[in-house]
């Protein structure tokens, strides 16, 4: 065989091994690649009140477990959030939502005024919980001793001017103290829980919160238990 001759052999063979093993390379199936991550499962209105509450009863017996606040948990929070609640809470530093109910990072949505109050900023913050980020459970929480009803039945007492921007607060309460002025026990308790009520009941009757569950709770600040108002 002349030297050409079994040069362009060779080459042939050799690029026809190239082929095959480029073939049999292709086929082969690779390292499996991990599954893209999933939202976890969106929890039912009971489902996240029961959680709420048994959060709150680890909070009150001082076994609290300070859940999902690691690095790990900021990490999964840094590209999307999932609460399972929203909480509608008075800003009283005594009644921190995410510790009274042993939540973690993600876990709750707040919004805070004084004594709970409703305006057009907290609806629409409650709304974007609704619809955006399809949250089941939107809570109410009052809670005993609230500076802005004590304020508030002081106003109606004495009829004493209410200074500046702490009109709003005393005007939204209002309804609620009149109402229970002649019920019986703590003219503060009694007005508390109206007010925290008809909060709940603003918010159920508006059809922006229908996907939601609305409930109302009152907060006590000795013992730290929630419970539910009727």
């Amino acid at each position: 065989m002349v030297p050409n001759r079994r040069a362009f052999l060779t080459a042939t063979a050799v690029g026809a091994l190239a082929a095959a093993s480029a073939t049999a390379a292709a086929a082969t199936p690779g390292p499996l690649s991990p599954p893209p991550p999933t939202a976890p499962t969106a929890p039912t209105a009971p489902t996240a009140l029961d959680e709420l509450l048994a959060g709150n009863r680890r909070y009150a017996t001082g076994r609290p477990r300070h859940p999902r606040e690691d690095r790990r948990r900021r990490r999964v929070l840094a590209a999307e959030q999932h609460p399972i609640a929203v909480v509608v809470g008075c800003i009283d530093s005594r009644v921190p939502p995410e510790l009274v109910f042993d939540q973690g990072l993600g876990d709750l949505l707040c919004t805070r005024t004084a004594g709970q109050v409703l305006d057009e900023a907290v609806l629409a913050s409650v709304q974007y919980g609704v619809e955006e980020l399809h949250i089941p459970l939107v809570l109410v929480l009052g809670h005993e001793r609230c500076g802005a009803i004590a304020a508030t039945l002081e106003h109606l007492r004495t009829g004493a001017p209410v200074p500046g921007h702490l009109r709003l607060l005393v005007d939204e309460i209002t309804p609620a103290a009149r109402r229970t002025r002649s019920a019986p026990g703590d003219w503060a308790e009694q007005t508390m829980r109206a007010h925290t009520a008809w909060v709940r009941d603003a918010i159920r009757a508006d059809p922006a919160f229908d996907p939601a569950h609305v409930a109302a709770a009152r907060c006590d600040l000795d013992t730290g238990v929630v419970s539910l108002l009727p």
